[in-house]
């Protein structure tokens, strides 16, 4: 009698432990998926999943009962869309900047032929020179061949070289122009300038007066600058150093600036 009644108590052991059991490695079922999926996702994404996670581990009793989850993928073709328009936007914007690089390139060249002949024609290469870089086209003037000694005032043969350059800017009106005055290190002595700088800045504003008589020139193009003797192109340890650092620059500004000048023919300069 005993012997049947053990037989049938061991024929109904208890497996309730069995449903949490399985509740629980359907959960880790499903974390092992998802992480698996995220492996190759971004790290949007991957946050998007582990908020998803943690509103399931946290606000209910089991992964599945939670009714409000955070959407964890998002759509790969509008994803795609949005960055082949982005790129296509910033090639179009640098086609169009490389375009107006060309163009004012091409412009630039053609004022620097002018001036060049300029100089040729009058034998000014000694006095003048053009200068095409990155950023302007440049017309370096020694300063004797504008002022006496110690002077700011432009001689009266000078103010036929402004009168012309001021004649050619007027066929370029997009651009921006600098008149900047410099000087040697040696100091002024005289009883009109203090310094350098006062005399390098009166320099400039007195040639820049004379290219702004010209009434087909707006003066919002122009601004005048004195460096004084702190922008050097030569020694100032020689007479000829020091000849060559006395000078007047007139820069026509590039509109847009490039990291290599572009010619006309599409190659960099």
């Amino acid at each position: 009698m005993n012997k049947k009644h053990k037989q049938h108590h061991e024929e109904h052991i208890d497996e309730s432990w069995l449903i949490p059991y399985a509740d629980l490695l359907t959960l880790l079922l499903a974390l092992f998926i998802i992480l698996f999926a995220s492996s190759e996702m971004d790290s949007k994404k991957y946050n998007s999943i582990m908020r998803s996670l943690n509103s399931a581990f946290t606000g209910g009793s089991s992964f599945f009962d939670q009714p409000q989850v955070v959407p964890i993928m998002e759509d790969p073709a509008s994803d795609l869309n949005k960055k082949l328009e982005e790129a296509k936007q910033l090639s179009e914007k640098q086609g169009a900047e490389q375009e107006q690089i060309r163009k004012e390139t091409a412009e630039l060249q053609e004022l620097k032929q002018k001036l060049d002949r300029y100089i040729q024609d009058n034998q000014l290469t000694t006095q003048l020179e053009t200068k095409l870089t990155n950023d302007m086209l440049m017309i370096t003037i020694r300063d004797n061949a504008l002022y006496a000694s110690g002077s700011a005032n432009v001689k009266p043969e000078a103010q036929k070289l402004a009168v012309t350059i001021s004649d050619m800017l007027t066929q370029y009106p997009q651009y921006q122009i600098e008149v900047s005055g410099h000087t040697d290190n040696v100091p002024i002595r005289n009883a009109e300038f203090e310094t350098n700088w006062d005399l390098s800045a009166k320099r400039a504003l007195n040639f820049m007066k004379i290219l702004l008589q010209n009434d087909k020139i707006t003066a919002n193009r122009f601004r005048a600058i004195g460096y004084g003797e702190f922008q050097p192109i030569d020694s100032n340890d020689t007479a000829d150093g020091r000849a060559k650092n006395r000078r007047v620059e007139v820069s026509i500004l590039r509109t847009i600036k490039s990291p290599n000048v572009i010619g006309a023919d599409g190659k960099k300069q």
